[in-house]
């Protein structure tokens, strides 16, 4: 296939950004052959970065694999605010991992002690591939998945926990709701299950000083916020367009070592 029959092929099947799509898909790959496979996918409605192998964040190139959530351009504002809290020599880390998109992010915005985890298989390998020298990912539900040595000496405690409430599920795009786990996306009842989880658990995890950040809708945030603080957590809120930050400080933890 030409580049002109890629195009058509993706208009077709109602890509809107067919020719930037069509690049990639040439540009990955290899063989003719290849190129068919890529773009018959695509056309399928499989996503344009797991079809690829990758997807840039941040400046980076973040590899994927079939079945890995794919990481939002709105997802740089929690690595954004994650990177301003993480001093020189930091211990973050990056819970609910996937791809490790924000770890990566976070690293790369100068030396730090990196951990991820995530419970999905497929994600901790691609997280695996992604992240610096000298990071640990870890497979496991949430802090289960953490090293026991790690509790009071995490500093920036980032995760991008899944927050699209159960009944909104089936109103995704279907590149998502077709092709990404939906451990991932299905955040429970209201969207906050997993992030009232995280926010109890942090605490004894946290360094004195140290920090959870949380994306979520500006909807959720007054919610989001309540629970920070029940957890003992000193709470804040930084939005850009339609995502928030929760961030929770942890004020309490010195006391406690």
């Amino acid at each position: 296939m030409n580049l002109s029959a890629v195009v058509t092929a993706l208009r077709n099947a109602g890509c809107v950004f067919a020719e930037d799509e069509a690049r990639l898909l040439t540009a990955a790959a290899r063989t003719p052959g290849e190129l068919a496979t890529l773009v018959r996918r695509r056309c399928a409605g499989e996503p344009l970065e797991q079809v690829v192998g990758w997807a840039e964040f941040r400046g980076l190139r973040i590899a994927l694999e079939p079945g890995v959530f794919v990481p939002r351009k709105r997802t740089e504002f929690l690595a954004e605010r994650a990177a301003a809290l993480a001093r020189p020599g930091a211990v973050v880390v990056d819970l609910c991992c996937g791809s490790g998109a924000v770890g990566a992010a976070v690293a790369a915005a100068g030396p730090i002690s990196l951990i991820a985890a995530d419970i999905d298989p497929a994600a901790v390998r691609c997280a695996r591939r992604n992240l610096p020298a000298g990071a640990r990912v870890y497979e496991g539900d949430l802090f289960d998945a953490l090293p026991t040595p790690l509790r009071h000496h995490v500093d920036v405690l980032v995760a991008n926990v899944p927050y699209v409430p159960t009944g909104a599920l089936s109103l995704l795009a279907p590149e998502a709701r077709l092709h990404e786990p939906r451990i991932a996306l299905d955040g429970g009842a209201d969207g906050l299950d997993v992030l009232r989880r995280v926010a109890a658990g942090a605490p004894p995890w946290l360094a004195a000083g140290g920090h959870l950040l949380i994306e979520t809708s500006e909807e959720q945030a007054p919610v989001a916020v309540e629970a920070f603080a029940a957890a003992g957590l000193r709470p804040q809120v930084a939005t850009s367009d339609d995502t928030a930050v929760v961030i929770g400080g942890n004020v309490h933890l010195r006391q406690n070592r």
